[in-house]
């Protein structure tokens, strides 16, 4: 039913009412423009319409209409306990000055009469409005619900196809390439292909990484830096770790996944060029930013490092992770040297606007 076809409707039925009643013609038009501005308001203001509706049933001892449709309005539209102490306290106050009047008044109903009509004109309509609004929300949710579990499924078939296809490519081109950079190869090309191979294995971290982000998973931070470790033990490397200062969380999470990568590059790095050689992990908590630095021995057969620009043959996992520190407002430094290799990341402990670091 449209609004005008409802005000319409409430106007002609109370007015008919009261005409009935013996009420005389000059006060049924001001009556009947009360009305239809009532019912104009109940969409928008529910609760002043209903306060009105019962104002004018105690005038004039009608408004059954405008008592039905402002009642279910009120009940659709509560949606705090606020609405719903001004509703019962309106309700209150109404029975009371009904079963007054229904007392004095010579030759009126029973109160129980009254009390009915209370019942019948108020409370089954806000009764009935609450129970439509309850519907309509649990509709609401249990659509969102749907959606949601739409999304997720082709979110899992995108990382399930992504990690099939791309993940077994990349493996592949990183197996080749190691087995090319073990064999008989000038340095210059065996340089080459050392950098394939670490293009290709930082390819598939950041497949790993978009994939878990696409199964909704999240990405590791610095309290993952203890299973980070157990693994490398497991796989047959010396670490230790070492701490210092009063640990804290870091607020910003680019900033506690960057120190993961962190630890994460330079055990890497250390498993593939120093491979049997002690590592040092260490977290040294100042006042302002966390320090993580990951060393390692040099093995007694020279080997290429890193200098100081990012550039070599470990470079290319390092440039990335430079960017990545940047990102969360910290610094990133390599410091080869002749007996052992440091891996050193400054990042801060409060979070970074995005954009303002360079």
């Amino acid at each position: 039913m449209s609004r005008y076809a409802l005000v319409s409707a409430v106007v002609v039925a109370d007015t008919a009412l009261l005409w009935l009643d013996g009420t005389d013609g000059w006060r049924l038009a001001p009556y009947a423009v009360a009305v239809a501005l009532t019912v104009a308001v109940a969409g928008r203001l529910p609760f002043v319409a209903f306060l009105v509706a019962l104002a004018l049933a105690v005038l004039t001892g009608g408004s059954l209409a405008l008592l039905v449709c402002t009642g279910f309005q009120a009940g659709y539209r509560a949606s705090a306990r606020r609405d719903l102490v001004v509703t019962a306290c309106a309700l209150s106050v109404y029975v009371s000055v009904l079963l007054l009047v229904v007392q004095r008044a010579p030759g009126a109903a029973e109160p129980w009469m009254a009390l009915a009509r209370v019942v019948m004109l108020t409370v089954l309509p806000l009764l009935a409005g609450r129970h439509l609004a309850r519907e309509r929300e649990h509709l609401r949710r249990e659509r969102a619900l749907i959606a949601e579990q739409e999304r997720l499924r082709e979110r899992l078939r995108i990382a399930h196809d992504m990690h099939d296809s791309l993940g077994h490519l990349l493996s592949l081109v990183s197996v080749r390439a190691a087995a090319l950079e073990v064999g008989s190869l000038p340095p210059e090309q065996r340089r080459a292909v050392g950098g394939l191979a670490d293009t290709a294995r930082a390819a598939a971290a950041g497949l790993h990484e978009v994939v878990n982000a696409l199964r909704g998973r999240d990405t590791p931070g610095l309290d993952d830096v203890g299973d980070l470790l157990a693994r490398s033990r497991a796989a047959g490397s010396a670490v230790t770790i070492e701490t210092s200062g009063e640990a804290v969380s870091l607020i910003d999470a680019r900033a506690s996944h960057a120190a993961y990568r962190v630890v994460q590059e330079g055990l890497t790095n250390a498993a593939k060029h120093a491979s049997g050689t002690r590592i040092t992990v260490s977290l040294d908590w100042q006042p302002d930013a966390l320090l993580v630095s990951v060393t390692n021995a040099m093995p007694r057969r020279p080997a290429a490092c890193v200098p100081a620009d990012g550039n070599g043959p470990r470079g290319n996992g390092l440039r990335g992770l430079t960017e990545r520190v940047a990102a969360a407002g910290g610094l990133l430094r390599v410091h080869p040297g002749p007996r052992e290799f440091r891996l050193v990341a400054m990042l801060p402990l409060v979070a970074v606007p995005a954009g303002a670091a360079t």
